[in-house]
């Protein structure tokens, strides 16, 4: 059995190597990088050694045209380091940006992908907190730490080298302080890196609460309910602990830091005391002393940068998890995407001894077996939570059931490529999602490349273009956030053109008529007996006048059909067909 530090060694090693995977694509782009830095490393040395040739040969020997010299030769060395700090400064950012670009388009792209389950159990928070904050806190990781881990060690090399060669003695000197540094590194990012998992959690709860309340339906709902303070009071709790946790992120490690600062002081005091004595004795000259005080801090510069740069390369080991966490779930179309396309002769669809649950062992759905025929209306009735919704869920796969079959004509659709499945479904459900765009841009939603004529004869055969048509800006009117500024039934019967426009072999009506006025059912009904017409239709409606003349009606309750047939012939057999009519007409309502 592996020890838990076994185990986060792999998972660090796991995390590291898809950090590279992410630069591979970039590696010349890298490479320039890495010697630019070489190269500004390495220059950044000669400033030094130019002071020690000024103080020790051109002021001493009077030399001026020497002086003149050195000192041209710093001002060059330090503009040409200048220009590729420059140079580099563009590279660096120009590979971040694409790896994070590459990275959120890849992550979109995946949670496309993921079960319809996972969007109804995660927080929209949690995503918009991975998408934006987690994704930019790795950006300044590719931008930043990576950099300027790369630039501080290649400093420190180059001054211990130098250094080296200059006095050894002197050098083991300046550095004994060194390992003072290091130690105690690994402490302060594991704090900051348990800190940092803390502070997303209170993030993504702040992202949560924003977009829940700023929301058209949730800040309809705050209103109405006079709960402004409460969510505002919620908000400012959640704000208050993701303040406290970051104040505690960045002051971790603070006596750490004030321990290298008096020792990155007491280094030249050393250098001075010992480098004076070998000057008394005649081992060194002045300017070999200034310029090894002046490497001394260039050498304790990236020293004490890569120690904070370990804690932030710990830090950052939360996001990469948080996001690798993501990419790591098994996406839906996985399984699917090479299967075969639609390609049925006919649309009836079968189900046969469907079994379905959300959770193990809390069945939803128990032996579901019908057919809804081609041509035909099939319409779903029972109480709330019965489980209709879940039936007509499945056809599309929006959820994948546990045993059983579902046919359309002679195909299983898990045999199904499932965006050639999906092409061939059309739903309407009671709470229809419009975009902030234009009525237009909705309804191209459904097939991109229609004409305005096919988009005025869906609109027309759905009883919505002669409202539309008397709005000031017609088709290019703007619907709102969600379609706010449209009532009920007005996107009740933009949802229909769409699916009209779409033209699907299929068609499914989850509840499109039961939160409606009279007229604007009147009018939806008359859209969808056009919709359903050829279609192979499945309905589920609490009101039982839209579905008197479906060919077929199954009587749903608790997970199990009880009772299938017609309007009339589910009244004779005098049972939760007939109560549910009672319930809605009254016991002497006209059978």
């Amino acid at each position: 059995m592996r020890t838990n530090k076994e185990s986060r060694t792999g998972t660090k090693k796991a995390i590291f190597k898809r950090i590279f995977e992410c630069i591979k694509p970039y590696w010349r782009q890298t490479l320039f990088t890495i010697i630019i830095l070489c190269i500004t490393s390495l220059l950044g040395v000669l400033p030094s050694i130019i002071v020690q040739q000024i103080i020790d040969r051109a002021l001493p020997g009077k030399d001026f045209n020497l002086l003149v010299l050195l000192v041209s030769c710093s001002l060059i060395s330090t503009v040409i380091s200048s220009l590729l700090s420059v140079w580099q400064s563009y590279l660096s950012t120009s590979i971040s940006q694409n790896i994070i670009y590459n990275l959120k388009n890849k992550m979109y792209r995946h949670l496309q992908e993921m079960p319809y389950h996972f969007f109804t159990t995660v927080n929209q928070g949690e995503i918009i907190t991975r998408m934006s904050s987690d994704l930019s806190g790795i950006q300044g990781v590719f931008n930043g730490t990576i950099v300027n881990f790369v630039s501080n060690t290649l400093i420190l090399m180059s001054t211990f080298i130098t250094l080296m060669l200059m006095d050894w003695k002197l050098a083991l000197l300046g550095m004994f302080a060194l390992p003072l540094f290091v130690f105690p590194t690994k402490k302060v990012g594991n704090i900051r890196l348990k800190l940092a998992k803390q502070t997303q959690q209170q993030l993504s709860l702040e992202n949560q609460i924003i977009n829940e309340t700023l929301s058209i339906s949730g800040f309809k709902l705050m209103k109405i309910f006079n709960q402004e303070i409460k969510e505002s009071e919620a908000l400012q709790t959640v704000s208050f602990n993701t303040s406290r946790l970051q104040i505690k992120e960045f002051t971790a490690g603070r006596w750490f830091v004030m321990i290298m600062t008096v020792f990155t002081s007491f280094g030249p005091l050393l250098i001075y005391l010992y480098g004076g004595f070998l000057f008394i004795q005649g081992e060194i000259s002045i300017g070999a002393i200034v310029a090894f005080v002046t490497l001394l801090a260039r050498l304790y510069a990236p020293v004490g940068q890569l120690s904070n740069l370990y804690v932030d390369i710990v830090r950052s080991e939360a996001l990469f998890e948080r996001i690798f966490e993501y990419f790591d779930m098994k996406p839906q179309t996985t399984a699917s995407i090479s299967l075969s396309p639609w390609n049925v002769a006919t649309h009836d669809i079968v189900f046969n001894n469907v079994n379905f649950a959300y959770q193990m062992n809390k069945p939803v759905l128990k032996n579901i077996s019908f057919t809804a025929y081609s041509g035909k209306v099939t319409a779903l009735v029972g109480p709330s939570g019965s489980g209709k919704t879940t039936i007509v869920n499945l056809i599309p796969r929006l959820y994948e059931i546990n045993s059983g079959s579902i046919n359309i004509g002679d195909e299983d659709i898990c045999s199904l490529n499932l965006p050639s499945l999906r092409s061939k479904i059309g739903l309407v459900t009671q709470e229809t999602y419009l975009f902030n765009g234009t009525i237009k841009e909705n309804l191209l939603y459904a097939k991109s490349e229609a004409t305005d004529q096919e988009i005025i004869t869906a609109c027309e055969a759905a009883y919505i273009h002669q409202f539309i048509m008397s709005l000031p800006e017609g088709y290019e009117t703007l619907v709102g956030n969600r379609g706010i500024k449209l009532s009920g039934g007005e996107k009740q019967r933009i949802s229909i053109a769409r699916v009209l426009l779409k033209n699907p072999p299929i068609i499914i009506m989850d509840e499109a008529t039961s939160s409606l006025d009279t007229l604007s059912e009147y009018y939806i009904q008359k859209a969808m007996n056009y919709l359903l017409k050829e279609k192979t239709s499945i309905v589920i409606a609490h009101r039982l006048s839209t579905i008197k003349n479906a060919s077929n009606i199954l009587v749903i309750k608790e997970g199990s059909i009880i009772g299938e047939g017609t309007h009339d012939e589910l009244l004779k057999k005098n049972g939760i067909y007939k109560e549910l009519c009672e319930k809605q007409f009254g016991k002497d309502f006209a059978y």
